[in-house]
């Protein structure tokens, strides 16, 4: 049963786009709109736009769009309904009671149950007798009680069945159990099994308390060293960071990026409760910028071997394009950092930390490592290479102050190093502005592609009807007499065509129109869809005589259409078409 007309516009009115936004991504105020780097694409170039107007937002690089509840959707990563309670717990809002059996929210609802109770075992299974190699592992590692209980430590008994008995007779059936990652089932039996078997398991929290998934270590060195809780409803790997729900309360403005759930206990454990690390996975585009959401500085201790370097180097240039300050700490020895705070003790990675370079700094070292520096042929090539990564700063500041360090130790004139850093400059930005483009581009005619393939046989009817729709979205005033002259049988493509009808239903019905009550209706993509339908509209100059035009070509298209295909007609439109011919012939 859909949400109350009533409900949605207290809703929206009580979650201005704007504010909702700017919880997210940092927004400028542009006239009558606001716009930033898009949340859900990585960009230089700001492209991002809120309407306030409409409660909407468009990005114009990646195709992103819909109103308050789809932005909601995308980067919290919940479902419909889910968005709708967000906003609702947000705004201090209550939820119609007829929408507490929503389906998928049900099952949200139970994986979220379940992964409580789960933890609960896990964490009494540690206790038990059969879990005292679990206790001791943690024991080893130097984790007191307290931190075991601060992060819900757990472990799993070697057995297929365990958890399984436990949940069944806390009545969760087996389908909730598969749904939350907790349970498999055999292919060869067809018995479900317990998917966390001898392992320390660690509990993966969300920002509002709720266990989500989980992460297995094993006690050996047997492989694979962990398991992680795969996509489910209500996790999503590549945009979470583990521990961010204590680190978002720290004091400090900067987050200690690890690479591992170990790491993270043990410097939290040391005092350092502003750490994170990803879920089981390279870091992303979207941990960047969830880290940007909660710091406006990020410090990298990664691994001094290949992968951490090539882990650090990933972070760094997904990190940089949020405008975030970053910083790189070198752990002496190849020691990781549960292993330095061991023997070193906290006061030491203290001093880690104020000692360690900026990302550019980092990169240069790195980067001299690679060349013989004592070799004009090694020198030129280093130079080279470190004008490039110089060519990628946008302070004029930073660049001079990079090419004179340069120069000095290197005895190479500043200027020339400038120069080289400004060509490389004119060819990155050239590059950039193209591959934007070009991107732009391609996700824009993949959406279209995708929601509504027909487009690109039927592009006339289709620019048409999209320019009709996104006119009438704008203006619903224009329905009446757009309705008059067009029906929704005249339309070339279905999706439009099922746009159509909903907004003429709509107005029938005395509803409001306006993308937030079409979002129900409607995925993410199909939302972006329509929002660039509403976009384009908005660089139009609206008027009722626009209208017309653009239902006149659909209806041309579709009698063109019809003409060239009279076998998909019913024999009613047969006729009528013979006789408008017999009376153009007369």
């Amino acid at each position: 049963m859909p949400l109350p007309d009533a409900f949605l516009q207290e809703l929206i009115s009580r979650n201005p786009i704007d504010d909702v936004v700017s919880s997210y991504v940092r927004v400028k105020r542009r006239g009558r709109n606001s716009v930033g780097l898009c949340p859900f694409h990585g960009e230089k170039t700001p492209s991002f736009t809120v309407y306030s107007e409409t409660s909407s937002f468009y990005c114009f690089g990646c195709g992103a769009g819909g109103d308050v509840i789809t932005f909601i959707k995308k980067i919290e990563n919940l479902s419909y309904i889910d968005a709708v309670r967000f906003l609702a717990d947000r705004a201090g809002l209550k939820m119609p009671d007829e929408h507490t059996d929503d389906t998928i929210s049900k099952l949200r609802m139970r994986i979220l149950e379940a992964n409580r109770d789960a933890a609960r075992f896990f964490h009494q299974c540690l206790y038990a007798p059969e879990g005292r190699v679990g206790l001791e592992y943690y024991y080893s590692r130097g984790y007191t009680d307290q931190t075991i209980k601060r992060f819900g430590l757990g472990y799993a008994p070697d057995s297929f069945h365990a958890l399984l008995d436990y949940m069944r007779k806390k009545k969760y059936n087996d389908d909730e159990l598969k749904a939350a990652f907790l349970v498999a089932k055999s292919s060869r039996t067809g018995n479900y099994y317990d998917i966390f078997r001898n392992r320390v398991i660690i509990p993966i929290i969300d920002i509002r308390g709720s266990v989500i998934a989980f992460g297995g270590r094993v006690l050996d060195d047997s492989k694979p060293k962990y398991i992680n809780t795969s996509d489910t409803l209500v996790f999503k790997k590549t945009n979470g960071l583990f521990a961010l729900n204590f680190a978002k309360a720290s004091k400090e403005n900067s987050l200690i990026l690890c690479e591992g759930y170990m790491d993270v206990i043990a410097l939290h454990q040391a005092g350092f409760t502003n750490s994170v690390a990803a879920l089981g996975t390279s870091f992303t585009e979207e941990h960047a910028r969830l880290v940007a959401r909660y710091a406006s500085e990020a410090i990298l201790v990664f691994d001094s071997d290949s992968a951490g370097k090539k882990g650090a180097q990933r972070a760094i240039s997904l990190l940089r394009k949020t405008g975030m300050h970053i910083r790189v700490i070198t752990i002496p020895n190849g020691k990781d950092p549960d292993e330095f705070i061991k023997t070193y003790g906290a006061e030491r990675f203290k001093l880690l930390i104020d000692r360690s370079s900026n990302d550019i700094e980092y990169q240069l070292i790195e980067l001299g490592r690679m060349h013989s520096l004592d070799t004009t042929d090694g020198r030129v090539s280093y130079l080279r290479e470190a004008a490039i990564l110089l060519s990628r700063l946008n302070n004029p500041i930073e660049r001079d102050v990079y090419a004179g360090k340069l120069s000095a130790e290197l005895s190479v004139s500043k200027q020339a190093i400038l120069d080289q850093i400004s060509r490389y400059q004119k060819s990155d930005i050239k590059k950039h502005q193209k591959q934007e483009l070009s991107h732009a581009v391609k996700q824009s005619e993949g959406v279209m592609r995708k929601v509504n393939p027909q487009a690109a046989t039927h592009l006339r009817a289709a620019r048409a009807e999209e320019g009709l729709l996104g006119l009438l979205i704008l203006h619903p005033d224009f329905i009446k007499s757009v309705s008059q002259r067009l029906n929704p049988e005249s339309m070339v493509t279905d999706f439009n065509k099922g746009l159509y009808e909903r907004l003429l239903s709509r107005f029938n019905e005395g509803q409001l129109i306006d993308l937030a009550f079409l979002s129900s209706d409607y995925e993410d993509d199909e939302m972006a869809y329509i929002s660039r339908m509403v976009q384009n509209a908005r660089e139009n100059v609206c008027t009722t005589e626009l209208a017309a035009e653009y239902a006149d070509i659909i209806k041309n298209e579709h009698s063109m259409l019809a003409f060239n295909n009279p076998d998909q007609l019913p024999e009613d439109k047969i006729n009528e078409m013979l006789d408008v011919l017999r009376s153009q012939r007369k």
